[in-house]
């Protein structure tokens, strides 16, 4: 799925250096928490920060909730309690508590904020603006609290104020992009067309490659001026992220002879500036923040596809799956995100060992539409990381038939399907895969490593297949794997002593991969360095190598290897390496 960066801002937010609050520090190792503590206040404390410092924001907040009862005039236990609260998602749940919490600490951004967009959805925007007034320290929170409060007094229809008071902001440099975007909007929702063209245009100019300004302009081109011109807007952009679902949604609505609209409410204005920074901190290191950006974008929108899809997201960097599906599974089924958001549910449901759910959700999709190559190679990539490979061959075929004419972008699906062949005993088709993938792509790396890598494995094409591993060397000399296939296939020609050196590299720079070790430690015992590979293939066996390998380390630590063993490789030529 692609991602949707407000690029220009996600840099200039790594720069501010945000800090995060109590929740996401994580003093506390991230385990599980199991027990319940109904009597204690102690226990329900310390259960809500384990379950905070884990993800588990349900549990955080419940358990947090219960210590608060016991200590409610306690500050820190209050902050925390809020932040867990609304980072469940739970908004009204959060509000009573942002509404004690500012009594403690008046300047609680979160609190404000949230206070805030309560008040606007109610349509109460002096009190919106009362409580963003104490919002306001930080870039970030200058920057959101004016976009706000312009929103604000476009819900009083006082437009001129209403820009005003974007244009009064100063700050940084990418303040600008972010005010002409909003009071671009904001002119078009009230028929100041002209106007309106002046500052989306000028948004655009300033960063051509956010998604939302693009949009915005070139809807707003289509009823303003020509389809045409907002066709070329879209073109241009679509050189750097090709089919989008919104901009292709956008296209075909234009095909049609239908208007392109613009924002048309204020909760969707506001929605729109906390679903922007909320993505934009989310991917940028500011996790919690942009949890509860977009956790108050759907409180004003619940449906707004790009901040579900971003949520998901935001749950998939956080490593909770569980949380991601939801997020995907209410994206509406009319957005043009849902099919994205169809297959991050599946590779976040397989990611939860339910791949049989995952299987049955993206051949739905392919079903649906069998030229959507994205899902035919999604699909195939999940059987293939299955093991399934006869079955992800037959899945990269029809990938392919869709291409008659394929061209460097295309030379994965026949990477991916000579790793299919490969490992399904075909080599002959595999080893076609591979020269089509370099023919396409004549300096791949993993392509030039596995094929490599496989011909020095059979003892054919010895020295091509050699200087075709050095070159993916030269290309990733920091790549683990890669070297590990180097050393490997130095120690299947008998060139021990070079074998060692690789695969020393190897592990430095991939320590925790049990089949890097092992191969370290069958280096050694042909140099004569036993003990040093009795403690490799110890390592290997605890760092949990694959089922079908761990008795065969188990006997080398037991006996050592055979001194009439040829070295036949066991490497894989794929791992780490998108295979």
């Amino acid at each position: 799925m692609s991602k949707l960066p407000l690029r220009s801002l996600a840099l200039a937010l790594v720069a501010a250096g945000m800090s995060l609050p109590a929740l996401a520090q994580s003093e506390l190792p991230p385990a599980k928490q199991t027990q319940t503590y109904r009597g204690s206040p102690a226990g329900n404390y310390l259960a809500g920060r384990l379950a905070g410092s884990s993800r588990d924001l349900t549990d955080a907040s419940n358990y947090l909730r219960a210590a608060l009862r016991s200590d409610p005039n306690n500050p820190e236990l209050l902050a925390n309690t809020f932040n867990a609260v609304l980072g469940s998602g739970d908004v009204n749940g959060a509000i009573p508590l942002a509404e004690r919490l500012i009594k403690a600490d008046r300047f609680n951004r979160v609190a404000r904020t949230a206070l805030a967009v309560r008040s606007a959805k109610a349509s109460q925007f002096q009190n919106a603006r009362s409580h963003l007034a104490f919002a306001t320290r930080g870039p970030i929170g200058d920057l959101t609290a004016a976009l706000i409060v312009g929103w604000t007094h476009a819900g009083e229809k006082n437009v001129k104020l209403a820009v005003d008071s974007l244009d009064k902001l100063q700050g940084a440099e990418w303040y600008s992009a972010l005010k002409d975007l909003h009071a671009g909007l904001i002119l078009d929702m009230f028929g100041r067309n002209k106007e309106a063209g002046i500052r989306l245009e000028r948004a655009y100019q300033q960063d051509k490659n956010a998604l939302r300004t693009v949009d915005a302009y070139a809807r707003w081109l289509s009823r303003n001026e020509s389809n045409e011109k907002a066709l070329e807007l879209y073109n241009e952009f679509a050189k750097t992220l090709p089919e989008h679902p919104l901009i292709e949604a956008s296209l075909a609505e234009m095909k049609t002879g239908k208007l392109l609209p613009l924002i048309r409410t204020v909760d969707a204005g506001i929605s729109e500036v906390l679903f922007g920074l909320g993505a934009a901190l989310g991917r940028q290191g500011g996790e919690d923040y942009g949890l509860y950006y977009l956790t108050l974008a759907l409180f004003l929108q619940p449906d707004h596809p790009l901040a579900l899809s971003s949520l998901g997201d935001l749950f998939e960097t956080l490593k909770k799956p569980e949380l991601a599906i939801d997020a995907f599974a209410r994206v509406p089924a009319n957005s043009p995100l849902k099919r994205n958001a169809e297959v991050q549910r599946a590779f976040n449901l397989d990611a939860l060992e339910r791949t049989d759910e995952a299987k049955a959700i993206l051949k739905k999709l392919s079903a649906d539409n069998p030229k959507d190559m994205e899902v035919t190679i999604a699909l195939g990539n999940l059987l293939r990381v299955r093991k399934d490979f006869a079955a992800a061959a037959e899945v990269y075929s029809r990938a392919i038939a869709n291409v008659p004419a394929p061209t460097r972008q295309h030379w994965s699906y026949f990477y991916f399907r000579g790793i299919s062949y490969e490992r399904s005993k075909q080599w002959p088709k595999a080893e076609k895969d591979f020269e089509k993938a370099l023919e396409l792509f004549p300096d791949q790396p993993q392509v030039l490593n596995y094929l490599g890598y496989s011909w020095v494995d059979q003892g054919v094409n010895l020295e091509k297949g050699l200087a075709m591993i050095r070159r993916a060397v030269e290309l990733r000399p920091n790549d683990g794997y890669i070297i590990d296939s180097l050393g490997w296939a130095y120690y299947r020609l008998g060139r021990f002593e070079e074998a060692t050196r690789e695969l020393e590299r190897a592990v430095i720079l991939r320590p925790e991969d049990p089949t890097i070790n092992d191969h370290l430690g069958d280096a050694y015992w042909k140099v004569d360095r036993k003990l040093e590979a009795g403690f490799q293939w110890r390592h290997a066996r605890d760092l949990k190598p694959e089922p079908e390998d761990l008795p065969k380390i188990e006997e080398k630590i037991k006996s050592g290897l055979k001194d009439d063993a040829s070295p036949k490789a066991d490497a894989d030529p794929k791992r780490g390496n998108g295979g």
